[in-house]
């Protein structure tokens, strides 16, 4: 078999996005550690953050949810996995969607791709449009970039309040069907 048949048999048996590894992307997730997140969100930040969610939703009738992300693994990098679809997993795994109004919001920051994404339910549908959710999240991104870590959780917490409480004004009777505390995976 010559070299240029060998090549073209090792592209079709090869998974899916293996020629478009990205070693870029996989040498940063492997050297992000949980120490990382420790050191640029204490415990004091992420109570605090904590404490925001609980304000806001005693401002408006949805349900927020912020999860923090220190890297992926390495199959889901092998396989090209994006912020956005990781999102979207984490989204259902935190059962985000699970409210009875379907007015969920997910907050996921993937920590080594300096990414935040927003997932809302479909109770946004029609109501918030994705160029005002992205705005919160480049919003944030910033904040991250310039070291203001706290700052920018805390600030995304306001600014997705805010757009909740237009759409979803709070209820007669107080529900709180998600847990406030940030988790970090």
């Amino acid at each position: 078999m010559d070299s240029a048949v060998a090549a073209a048999a090792s592209e079709a048996a090869a998974p899916p996005g293996v020629g478009e590894m990205n070693w870029s992307r996989l040498l940063r997730h492997a050297l992000t550690s949980n120490w990382s997140i420790r050191r640029r969100l204490p415990a004091a930040a992420l109570k605090a953050v904590e404490e925001e969610i609980t304000a806001g939703e005693q401002r408006h009738g949805g349900e927020l949810r912020v999860v923090i992300e220190t890297r992926l693994d390495a199959p889901a990098i092998w396989n090209g996995q994006t912020p956005r679809e990781r999102a979207l997993e984490v989204f259902a795994l935190q059962r985000v969607w699970d409210t009875e109004l379907d007015n969920g919001v997910l907050i996921y920051v993937l920590v080594a791709d300096h990414d935040v994404e927003i997932v809302a339910d479909r109770g946004f549908n029609g109501r918030v449009t994705g160029t005002q959710w992205e705005e919160v999240c480049r919003t944030m991104e910033k904040g991250f970039r310039a070291g203001q870590y706290r700052e920018a959780l805390l600030a995304g917490v306001r600014a997705a309040s805010e757009r909740i409480a237009h759409h979803f004004p709070p209820g007669a009777v107080p529900r709180n069907e998600l847990p406030d505390a940030p988790t970090v995976l």
